[in-house]
This record gives C-alpha cells, sequence and structure tokens, in this order.
C-alpha cells in the first residue's frame, strides 16, 4: 500500500474496486493480509472536555459575516414541546435561538438556481460542543420533522437529541433543493424531482462532499459569534447517506471533527446503486404478475410476505439458538452464515405447487440467491458486496426498499416499486455523463425499462466515468478517498462508532465488515483504539424490523472522546409496536447490549431473556 500521506491529497483508493476481503476470510476471523497504513503502536492522545458557555444576543446574529455566506434570520425560541410526525414521540426542547441563512449561490450550467441552504440551532445553555447533523437519502432538505432537525441521535425513536443535551446543531440541504419542475413526478412514486440536481457538476460536489466542506468552518465560526468562542469538541451523526457524509468526513475532514457517529453507512453508495439495479432485475425476472398500467413485471409479486416470513422462519430455526437464548433474535449473525443454507435449508416447491408459506419455487430461490451473493459482471467480477441471510429480512421496511411495498400489493405511489427512485438516481446522479431526465417523465414503464436493460458490464464504466464538464466521477464525489486510511483521524485522538442493521437491505452489513476489517489490517491489526462497530440484530434499515433499535451512541461517542472510555456495549431497547410495526416475536421493552465487533451478545445460562443484564458480550 502506499504511503501515509495527508488524507486531502492521499492518492485515490476506491475501496469497491481495490480491495475487497473476501466473506470466507471474514468467517474465519483471519487478519487480512495487507500492509500497515500508517499503523501505530501508541495509544492516540487523549482529548480534553468541553466546556460549558451561555448564549450572547439572539438577534445580533443577523450581522454574522463569513465569506459567501449570508444570514437571512436569527429569531428566539422558548422553551416548548416538539412532537415527531414519524414515531410521534414528544420531546422537550430548551430555549435555543434558530439562525436561518445560505452559502454558495450560485446559477448551476443546468441554468437552474443553487445555493447550499442551511439552519443552525443555538441552545441558551451551551455544553460547548458543535453537532452537524447530516441528511440522508438524497438530502435536499432540511428535515424539519419534529425530532428530526434538532440533532438526532439516531436509532429508533430517541429519547433526547443535541438540542437538548446543549449542542450547537447544524444541519442543510447539501445544496440542492427538489426542482419543482419535476413535481409532478412524485404522484407516480418516481422520486424525480429530488435527483435532477445531478445534471449540475457542482450540486453532485456538494452532495458528495463540497458542502460539508464549505459549511463547517462557516458553523464554528457563527458558534464563536454566539457565544464568545468556537466550539470545544465538534461531532457529526447520520445514518443512510448520512452515514456516508460521516464516513467521507471521517477521511477528508479528520481535522474539523473529533467525534463521527455512522449508521448503516453508504460509503459505497454509487455501487450499492448497482446493487439495487441488480436486485430489481432479479425480481423482475422472479415476477409472478404484470402490472396493469405499465405492462411490466410487478417487482412486489415476486416475493410475498409470507414467503419472506417462511425464510425468516428457516433462519430463525438454524440461527436462533446460537447465542445461547431462542428469543426470535440471531445475535451471532456470523455464526449464522455459516450454517443457514437457502438450498438446502429452504425447501423447494414441487412442479406445479404454488408457494404458500411452506417453500419457494426454484425461480424465487434464483432471484433470492442472486440478491444475496451481489451484484456481478459476466465475467463474475463482484460490482458490490454479498448481503447476510439474517432474521428480519420478512419485515415490512425490507420489503419496502427491496419492493416497494411492505407486507402487501403494489398500490398507489408503490405500485412500480422503489426501484422507481433507485433507477432515476443511479441514472442522474451516479451515472456520467447523466442520463437524459426527460427519458423518465412517464408513468414508469420508462424508467423500468431502464432498469430491465441495465448492463452490468458497463456499471463500472458508468460509475467511474468523467467528461470535460463532469470532471468527478461518482466514486469520486461520494465515496471516502481511502476508506482503511484513517491516520489523521487516529492521530488527532477523534474517534469514529459506526453502527449497522444486519438486515439493512439498503447498504450491505457485510460490507461495513469487510472495510472495518480493512482499517484493523491496515492499523497492525486492531483499530478498536478509535473505531468500533456496533452490529444491530435483526435491525432494518437505520431503525424497524424485529431488532432493539432505541439506542444512544452519542453519549458513549462523547465520552470516549473527552474522557478516554472506550464503549464496549450500548444497551438497545426494543420499541412499542406502535413505534415499529416489524417487531414480529420481539417483546416491547426487551433490552439487549449491542457490542463492539466482532464480540456477540450471548446469554449467561440464567435471568429474563428480555433483560439485557443477563447477556454479555463475548
Amino acid at each position: 500500500m502506499r504511503p501515509s500521506r495527508p488524507i486531502r491529497s492521499a492518492p485515490r483508493l476506491t475501496f469497491g474496486s481495490v480491495f475487497r476481503p473476501s466473506t470466507l476470510m471474514l468467517a474465519m476471523g483471519l487478519p487480512l493480509l495487507m500492509s500497515a497504513c500508517g499503523g501505530s503502536d501508541n495509544s492516540p492522545p487523549q482529548l480534553s472536555a468541553a466546556q460549558p458557555g451561555t448564549l450572547a444576543n439572539c438577534a445580533s446574529l443577523t450581522g454574522f459575516s463569513f465569506a459567501n455566506a449570508t444570514i437571512t434570520s436569527a429569531t428566539p425560541m422558548a422553551a416548548s414541546a416538539v412532537t415527531s410526525t414519524a414515531d410521534g414521540v414528544t420531546l422537550a426542547l430548551p430555549a435555543h435561538c434558530v439562525v436561518v441563512g445560505k452559502m454558495n449561490p450560485r446559477t448551476g450550467i443546468d441554468g437552474k438556481s443553487y445555493a447550499i441552504n442551511f439552519e443552525m440551532r443555538f441552545p441558551n445553555a451551551w455544553n460547548g460542543r458543535f453537532f452537524h447533523q447530516v441528511n440522508g437519502g438524497n438530502d435536499g432538505a432540511i428535515n424539519t420533522d419534529g425530532t428530526r432537525a434538532y440533532g438526532r441521535k439516531l436509532g429508533g425513536s430517541p429519547a433526547s437529541n443535541g438540542l437538548i443535551d446543549g449542542f450547537a446543531v447544524l444541519s442543510s440541504d447539501a445544496g440542492h433543493a427538489p426542482d419543482t419542475s419535476y413535481a409532478n413526478d412524485l404522484a407516480t412514486g418516481m422520486g424525480i424531482s429530488g435527483q435532477v440536481f445531478g445534471l449540475d457538476p457542482q450540486a453532485r460536489k456538494d452532495y458528495g462532499y463540497a458542502a460539508v466542506g464549505s459549511l463547517t468552518p462557516m458553523a464554528k465560526s457563527l458558534i464563536g459569534a454566539a457565544y464568545g468562542r468556537g466550539p470545544d469538541r465538534s461531532y457529526m451523526a447520520g445514518c443512510s447517506n448520512g452515514g456516508r457524509h460521516s464516513m467521507v468526513a471521517a477521511s477528508r475532514y479528520a481535522a474539523d471533527y473529533d467525534g463521527i457517529l455512522a449508521g448503516d453507512p453508504g460509503f459505497n453508495l454509487p455501487r450499492a446503486n448497482v446493487a439495487e439495479q441488480w436486485d430489481s432485475q432479479a425480481l423482475m425476472a422472479a415476477a409472478q404478475s404484470t402490472d396493469s398500467v405499465t405492462g411490466k413485471p410487478a417487482i412486489w409479486s415476486a416475493l410475498s410476505a409470507a414467503d419472506m416470513g417462511y425464510v425468516n422462519t428457516q433462519i430463525l430455526a438454524k440461527c436462533d439458538a446460537l447465542d445461547g437464548a431462542t428469543d426470535g433474535m440471531v445475535s451471532d449473525i456470523k455464526s449464522c452464515q455459516g450454517v443457514f443454507s437457502l438450498a438446502n435449508d429452504v425447501a423447494t416447491c414441487a412442479t406445479g405447487v404454488t408457494p404458500n408459506g411452506s417453500c419457494l419455487s426454484t425461480v424465487q430461490k434464483t432471484a433470492l440467491n442472486k440478491i444475496f451473493t451481489g451484484a456481478k459482471s459476466s465475467d463474475g467480477k463482484a460490482l458490490y458486496s454479498d448481503w447476510p441471510f439474517a432474521h428480519g429480512i420478512n419485515a415490512g421496511g425490507w420489503r419496502a426498499w427491496k419492493m416497494g411495498v411492505t407486507n402487501g400489493a403494489g398500490s398507489g405511489t408503490n405500485k412500480y416499486g422503489l426501484n422507481q427512485v433507485f433507477a432515476t438516481s443511479g441514472a442522474l446522479i451516479f451515472s456520467t455523463p447523466p442520463a437524459d431526465p426527460t427519458v423518465f417523465t412517464g408513468l414508469g414503464s420508462t424508467v423500468i425499462d431502464w432498469t430491465q436493460n441495465y448492463n452490468f458490464d458497463k456499471a463500472e464504466a458508468l460509475i467511474n466515468g468523467t467528461t470535460s464538464v463532469f470532471t468527478e466521477s461518482a466514486n469520486t464525489f461520494m465515496t471516502p478517498p481511502n476508506p482503511t486510511n484513517l491516520g489523521t483521524l487516529r492521530d488527532r485522538g477523534a474517534k469514529l462508532l459506526v453502527f449497522h442493521g444486519s438486515a439493512d437491505p439498503v447498504f450491505s452489513y457485510n460490507d461495513t465488515l469487510n472495510w472495518y476489517a480493512g482499517l484493523t489490517s491496515a492499523n497492525s491489526g486492531d483499530a478498536s483504539k478509535f473505531a468500533r462497530v456496533f452490529p444491530v440484530p435483526g435491525m432494518n434499515h437505520c431503525s424497524g424490523g424485529p431488532a432493539t433499535d432505541q439506542f444512544d451512541m452519542l453519549t458513549p461517542l462523547v465520552a470516549w472522546v473527552e474522557k478516554g472510555v472506550a464503549p464496549d456495549s450500548v444497551i438497545a431497547t426494543a420499541r412499542t409496536a406502535t413505534q415499529n410495526t416489524d417487531l414480529g416475536g420481539v417483546v416491547a421493552g426487551r433490552t439487549r447490549p449491542l457490542c463492539a465487533y466482532p464480540k456477540v451478545a450471548k446469554y449467561k445460562g440464567s435471568g429474563s431473556i428480555e433483560d439485557a443484564a443477563s447477556f454479555s458480550c463475548q
């Protein structure tokens, strides 16, 4: 491996194509045979704790001056309660100041107006810390859904947030907003309006990494204006694309953040999008009905809720007891992959027998096998990662992402399947040059055509391609420049926490473990002094599924950064059936320790299986 050098100018190593440790090596727990990239036997330095402060005058912040930034309002907010429309949680917010502004206004090459719109919230009683909340999805909005705009701690239905804890919180749209000229497409479930920014190269770059680079120094300066000094400690947190933002920051902006929390990170997002096209083709081939409007295969009909429920039952039958407790959860995910076999443990329906919850057809098993072994070119080259067979793949969240429905047939905006959204983002954001957006203005058939005709032998050229106008490829602007070389972060004493649901249908849990194996090898066999991964058994994408998905990893991250207390486990709780409709056999209120990989929560042999105290990380 090339010598270590400053992260910002590091030679590009695209993780998905340059380094791909085998699943077998991971399953065996063998160290990867890579030379250390800047590894050190010395412990990282200990950073000091943040000191509190008090907000000065809120209204005066309208006069804040920073290059290419404009403050449009600064409004004092009294203490109040706010309820999230997403999960019904009500939180009591402290008195604070809301500052709204924008950076880098410009006209794009597509003739549209762009700017990085942002919002900051400054608590009157400040804990001395900065919290950069990064968005999921395709960005494009400052999330104002109740508790989500105030420094969300991630996990399902958190009981607190960054603002309540005293952080100064930043959120933004990452440099683009939905294009209203395509708003009518939302009615068909295509979601094109959130992706046409891909026609502008600077908007792509802002989405990938540049918005964070512009916002970070501005936010710290604005904090200085609000409290008379800048933040003592700076943190970033996000899930999904927000997890990708966090992983990119750990590489590109390691000097700017002391603690980074990345959930279900899509750090290989362009490749994961290729995998979505692969999955959609596999499901179309197994579709059992045709959509009456488009005449195309209805991907939601490939595998019913009962079909996936049967597969999930078979996984539990082989793997539930591996952790010592038969409790409807599989904590020992690695061991499960060694004992469960789709071919042998899932019955194949006899000829003429319709799948009825006790068998799958040969076509269905072929589709599932293709999905879980991962996208490949015609010569067998892996284009993304494989996926683990984990309990929770029958949950509504899993089917919603893969097929566009939860537990029923397609209807309304889900009629054509979520592959519509993945297809348009793949075509307009992650392909260079981008596709012609006018191709995607029909009711859905043209988008499905794009997915059906996607050529996986050309995938590498699309996600790694450049032109004289689009000078950065998707893999350049979206992924960490060198994800296994985090020497700058490590040597500063900064810390990285990553969590990932084992049944995530969007970004592969295995891909995250492969990354961590590479990071471990690059640090003389131990990256745990500055970076740790916490699997969340059964959790779907960022939350949901038959899992204990309510947890707070921000608090232990702060303790690790500022007190040197490294987290070996984090207690997680199963939410109520109202908050999480995919609990399955998991009892609401159940607690479990989430263990730092590679340890697994094992039952001690006595005590209630609903109590985390009855389990230990081994």
